[in-house]
């Protein structure tokens, strides 16, 4: 039931993602790349918020120590797994957000301001340094950080319905329009880019989204108070991404 209500709450904004005017502009290869461009830093960004919650629900340390709640660990290993080391079409492994980075390249996408900002995160500096020494533009950098302002809550409830109704929970239907609106006016060299986003519809429908919504279920439990930030959580994530989709759509509009 508390799954429920929350669902309810943030109906209307998943609603209004999933009919922005954002997909209708991805109509040539120009807006498409421009897209790719921003939304690679959404990529990098999901890939912090699940490693927050592993480290967070499983044992990251040595000396290692036996979890307490080991049915929540496997959830979250098993995504891990698959969006740190997913097959990559090729015979190889990859992570996601690698499989986007090289889809960009075959469509001719800039990668270079995302190279920058994971080459100095590399160098040590942080988050916010490295966003802004990589010149990433406004909009962008505050979807980023608001990201980060939910992992470093350390709330494992936040975290886990941020990741849940924010992005996994969401992704297979947004990514099943943009898939969509590609159809054949893109003229080509986006072979990789369908299959990242396949992969996506296929594990984040069927198998992810399904689970991170029992690992929200769990962490809650019964805590009306844990639920109420789990709620707040998952309608600021929505807000979030709203802003940044309006964000790349300025962006678009002004080639």
């Amino acid at each position: 039931m508390q799954i429920d209500r929350l669902r309810a709450t943030i109906a209307p904004l998943r609603q209004s993602l999933l009919t922005h005017r954002l997909y209708e502009a991805l109509r040539d290869r120009r807006a498409l790349r421009t897209f790719m461009e921003y939304h690679v830093f959404a990529v990098w960004d999901f890939m912090s918020l699940l490693k927050a919650l592993q480290r967070k629900l499983c044992c990251v340390a040595v000396p290692w120590l036996p979890n307490a709640r080991p049915a929540d660990s496997r959830l979250i290993n098993e995504i891990v797994l698959a969006e740190e080391t997913d097959e990559d079409g090729r015979g190889g492994y990859a992570s996601h957000f690698d499989l986007y980075r090289q889809s960009m390249i075959e469509f001719g996408a800039d990668a270079s301001r995302i190279d920058r900002f994971v080459r100095l995160l590399r160098e040590g500096h942080e988050v916010a340094h490295a966003l802004a020494m990589a010149e990433v533009p406004t909009p962008l950098a505050r979807f980023v950080t608001q990201t980060f302002k939910i992992i470093d809550s350390g709330d494992a409830c936040r975290i886990s319905s941020a990741f849940t109704f924010g992005r996994e929970d969401l992704l297979p239907d947004l990514f099943q329009k943009i898939v969509d609106e590609l159809g054949e006016q893109s003229g080509g060299g986006l072979d990789r880019f369908k299959f990242y986003l396949l992969r996506h519809v296929q594990l984040d429908g069927g198998e992810h989204g399904p689970m991170a919504e029992r690992l929200v279920a769990a962490l809650c439990g019964v805590d009306d108070t844990k639920w109420r930030a789990a709620e707040e959580a998952a309608v600021g994530a929505l807000e979030e991404r709203m802003l940044l989709w309006n964000a790349i759509h300025q962006a678009i509009q002004s080639l």
